[in-house]
């Protein structure tokens, strides 16, 4: 039998996170790969507690259909929270529940995009939002980012130079892969060229709430004024990752037409996953549980810093990131390390992920590689930095 694959798909390529996956399998590797938060900051006992609830007291409610749009209940205490803790929730937005963050993604390039239509993003960026945008025929521009973000006067000629561009992706808080948030200015000066040129952004942001180090610095979606900005967040990092509940603001113009894609991809989000994630929002002190993470995360971020500083100077440089969940290592004078990665798994048991795989455009190079700090122990996170010192 021959099987037909749409032109969307064909050229398609497995996530290299997820067949890294296959190798991290092996209990003898090390995994400095997967974006996934450390059991420490798991609210296991919580989630039990809520759990349990449910089943006695709301599982009727957990077994049944419920609206696209989400949880009414989640969706407004969502909406406060955004209000009063983010500012990044106005009278013109309305909010969507999604099955995980990746899902806002899906469902904007979806809604917004014609194949042949053209989505700038910062390069590096996100290889799961990268390959979304992908699938639905899109062309993806990337424009590099630099020490405080993506840099602006390569973004203008883009905007002018590329056709059709329907939106801008950005990760301004500790953007995955590189950790690097970007600055205030530059936030403003993104907005502004939005403003200036009549497209929209595409804000993510997985990992704001996974500050230890700095000042907070206000969302794009913030300084909205024009009904620009679309803003992704998600429980993954601060709750669970396994259960798969994201949301979005999004200006009520287009919200419609998202919902009507939420419901030809998913129906709707699981409704005991919305139901736990509420009953966290309102009856737990989130603002406690997110100041618990960051005192995890800053510990790990510098165990993790500490190994490599052991690491001779000028074998390796990298990043050192104020949250979030990753540090960006770069291999200098090496043009692309993607073998320097396969040898790393393949002779000495320990996982990274090579630069190329978060590139925009396909079957480019890159000396740099990504690690994460959050998964892994702490002996495992020295073992491992030890094991890529010698290796190097």
């Amino acid at each position: 039998m021959h099987y037909y694959i749409s032109n969307k798909m064909r050229n398609m390529k497995p996530s290299a996170i997820r067949e890294i996956f296959k190798y991290a399998a092996d209990p003898q590797v090390i995994s400095l790969s997967a974006g996934s938060p450390s059991v420490e900051a798991l609210p296991v006992e919580a989630i039990a507690r809520i759990m349990n609830e449910i089943r006695d007291n709301d599982l009727n409610s957990a077994l049944l259909y419920s609206f696209s749009e989400g949880h009414p209940p989640l969706r407004e205490a969502l909406k406060k929270h955004l209000q009063e803790q983010h500012h990044s929730f106005t009278d013109r937005d309305d909010l969507l529940i999604v099955s995980g963050a990746q899902q806002c993604m899906d469902l904007a390039a979806k809604v917004l995009c014609d194949e042949g239509d053209t989505v700038l993003c910062e390069d590096p960026s996100f290889i799961g939002n990268l390959n979304c945008i992908r699938s639905y025929g899109v062309n993806l521009v990337g424009v590099p980012v630099r020490e405080d973000g993506i840099d602006l006067e390569l973004l203008e000629k883009a905007l002018q130079e590329q056709p059709r561009v329907r939106f801008l992706y950005l990760i301004p808080n500790f953007q995955n892969p590189s950790g690097i948030t970007m600055s205030l200015e530059k936030r403003k000066g993104c907005y502004e060229l939005a403003k200036k040129y009549g497209v929209l952004i595409f804000e993510d942001d997985p990992y704001g709430d996974l500050r230890f180090a700095g000042r907070p610095l206000p969302s794009i979606k913030s300084m909205d004024t024009e009904g620009l900005v679309i803003y992704a967040r998600t429980f993954s990092k601060i709750l669970s990752a396994g259960i798969r509940v994201g949301y979005m603001a999004l200006p009520q113009e287009v919200f419609g037409k998202f919902v009507v894609a939420k419901q030809c991809a998913d129906v709707h989000t699981g409704m005991l996953s919305q139901l736990l994630c509420y009953r966290f929002l309102t009856e737990y002190n989130l603002s406690e549980h997110i100041e618990e993470i960051g005192k995890i995360y800053q510990r790990k971020c510098g165990v993790m810093l500490d190994a490599l500083d052991q690491i001779p100077a000028g074998k390796l440089e990298y990043t050192r990131p104020e949250g979030g969940l990753f540090v960006w290592c770069t291999l200098p004078g090496v043009e692309d390390c993607s073998d320097f990665c396969l040898r790393l798994i393949r002779d000495h048991k320990v996982a990274v992920v090579p630069g190329s795989a978060f590139l925009p455009q396909e079957g480019g190079m890159s000396p740099s590689f990504r690690m994460t700090f959050a998964a892994p122990t702490d002996q495992q996170i020295v073992q491992a930095v030890e094991i890529i010192g010698e290796a190097l």
